[in-house]
């Protein structure tokens, strides 16, 4: 918008400067050629008295010796003719004066008009300028005389004037650019900060406001507009987070005695079919209860700014691979690390492990039995990458896209254990840390849920682990 604004300025100020300019040149030019024309007029009538006399009485000694030192003194050239068109006398080059266009100027003097007035010298004529004016006598034209004067002193001196009004012209563009440029940012000041404000907003600083009283009258009414709605829904927000936050932590409590008070009526039931329904409560409670705590993370997680420390992720995914390893052997599922044995990434604190701890779950809940799991960690030098790969059932593109989604499940893993709340936390923490959550598929089967972080500047990666095999397939995410 700027550059627009100002665009437009310098359109209009460059038709304003050329309005100007043009006719002011156009004016240099006939003032300086006006100026040559009355002198060479002078000289021309002072002639034509000269020659009046000589054509009468044809001695035309003394006007030929007066067109010679006029000649020398000056480099005009300049001739004489008779009422017939004939020369009687001429000094310069003689053969200028046969030409057509002298000839017919000749034939307009001695038709009584006079020749080369009103006319101007640009600087691109090589053309002399030729004045001619009717020599008469009692009123009669009885001969003419022509001058024909060099202009190069003449187009010399309108180039340098019109150089001049060409430099006053590019200094003042210089001047109009300046101006433009300051006057834009003045006037867009306060869209610019509307703009940041804007952005910062949506990188989660909710804090952000616009200043108010910069600006014309209509961009301060919008300021106060836009920092009006930012209040509105950053206490929205807030509200909805701290219900979120305050909801799940006081429903624990009674959640918790009441799982208690179920878990003691199972010594009161002796039925089988009691007992299964015993059971199925406390599932149903253990089920709630986790739903909570994901919602309490997830309220948590997205407040704001978070502070990032220095995690080395290899050694975090060493540490959740062997925290996983009795679950995945029970289930029969094959879990191992591979890549490098440092990472350092810059992250909010225990981002890494809830991460992993959320992929990993769902790997080994959705993968099946015999799957393979790999937690692999790479570095490029800039980020880490950590991916935690199964060649489980996968999932499709549509669902990929769904999966970050809160609460949403797959439709063939309804059944299954789960809130639907795993992958949303992971892709808050990675998103608060800098970083990105990437569902991807494998090849020929499975997902790959792909960790990025950013490297650690004071960090260093590590040469890659040995010889484990590349895995077969990606992680299957809790939202299946």
């Amino acid at each position: 918008m700027r550059y627009r604004l100002v665009g437009t300025y310098l359109v209009l100020l460059a038709l304003v400067l050329l309005a100007l300019e043009i006719p002011l040149a156009a004016n240099v030019a006939a003032g300086r050629t006006q100026s040559m024309v009355i002198d060479r007029n002078v000289d021309a009538a002072r002639f034509a008295s000269l020659a009046d006399p000589a054509l009468r009485t044809g001695e035309t000694i003394t006007l030929t010796d007066e067109l010679r030192r006029y000649y020398e003194l000056y480099g005009i050239a300049a001739a004489v003719s008779d009422r017939d068109g004939n020369l009687i006398t001429s000094t310069g080059d003689a053969g200028a004066f046969r030409s057509a266009q002298v000839r017919h100027w000749l034939d307009q003097a001695l038709a009584g008009e006079r020749v080369g007035a009103g006319h101007t010298v640009w600087p691109w004529q090589r053309a002399p300028l030729a004045i001619a004016v009717p020599v008469t006598t009692a009123g009669e034209v009885t001969g003419a005389v022509i001058t024909l004067s060099p202009t190069d002193e003449l187009r010399s001196s309108i180039e340098r004037s019109w150089t001049e009004l060409a430099g006053g012209g590019l200094v003042a563009g210089f001047v109009f650019v300046a101006v433009a440029i300051a006057l834009g940012r003045w006037m867009l000041r306060p869209v610019a900060q509307l703009d940041s404000a804007a952005h910062r907003i949506s990188d989660g600083a909710l804090d952000a406001r616009v200043p108010s009283g910069l600006g014309p009258p209509e961009l301060r009414r919008l300021a106060r507009s836009f920092n009006t709605m930012a209040d509105d829904v950053t206490n929205a927000l807030e509200r909805q987070r701290a219900f979120v936050a305050h909801a799940s932590h006081q429903l624990r409590n009674p959640l918790t005695a009441l799982r208690l008070r179920v878990e003691e009526l199972g010594t009161f039931i002796s039925e089988p079919s009691g007992e299964d329904e015993h059971r199925l409560a406390l599932e149903e409670v253990d089920r709630l209860r986790r739903i909570l705590d994901g919602l309490l993370a997830l309220a948590q997680a997205e407040r704001g700014r978070h502070r990032t420390e220095t995690v080395d992720a290899a050694t975090t995914a060493d540490e959740r691979v062997a925290g996983w390893q009795p679950l995945a052997d029970q289930r029969g599922i094959t879990l191992r690390r591979t890549g490098v044995d440092s990472a350092p990434v810059q992250a909010v604190p225990t981002a890494v492990g809830q991460a992993l701890d959320a992929l990993i779950d769902n790997a080994l809940k959705f993968a099946g039995p015999h799957a393979t799991v790999v937690v692999d960690v790479v570095s490029d030098g800039e980020t880490v990458g950590v991916h935690v790969k199964d060649d489980g059932p996968g999932l499709c593109d549509t669902d990929r896209g769904r999966a970050t989604e809160r609460f949403w499940r797959a439709a063939d893993t309804q059944n299954l254990e789960g809130s639907g709340l795993g992958l949303p936390i992971v892709a808050v923490l990675v998103e608060a840390s800098g970083g990105q959550l990437d569902l991807l598929p494998a090849q020929p089967q499975g997902l790959d849920a792909r960790l990025r972080f950013p490297a650690s500047p004071n960090g260093s990666s590590a040469s890659p682990r040995g010889s484990s095999a590349p895995p077969r397939g990606a992680t299957a995410a809790g939202a299946y």
